[in-house]
């Protein structure tokens, strides 16, 4: 999955293996081993095409479909916003408050892979 993924990463960017190497310190042919699967990426080249293109590296991997993390709804963020903006409210303003929540982030991020969905095809 990692190699699929560079090299549509690559591809997407518009940019030959060479002009990649070059711009992550590469050599032209380490970097083609690397995309065609004949080198396994260390945990240092892996960060360094996430920071590139980026994308996590949970996406270069294929351990994930969503590419930038930043996307990714993240629950503490979601309490605290909850926390702050709740004080002062009932409890039926405060049940109100977390569904309305809950359901913005829900299709926001159903909007996200619909996004990411289009991309591949």
């Amino acid at each position: 999955m990692f190699t699929e993924r560079l090299k549509q990463l690559r591809k997407e960017a518009g940019l030959t293996q060479k002009e990649i190497a070059e711009q992550v310190s590469m050599s032209q042919p380490q970097y083609n081993r690397t995309e065609n699967g004949g080198r396994a990426p260390s945990k240092e080249t892996l960060e360094l095409f996430a920071k590139f293109f980026n994308v996590s590296t949970d996406y270069l991997l294929g351990n994930s479909d969503i590419r930038n993390p930043e996307e990714e709804i993240d629950l503490d963020d979601f309490e605290l916003l909850y926390r702050n903006t709740s004080k002062g409210l009932s409890a039926e303003e405060k049940n109100q408050l977390a569904s309305d929540l809950k359901n913005f982030l829900l299709e926001r991020q159903r909007l996200i892979n619909e996004r990411e969905l289009a991309k591949r095809d």
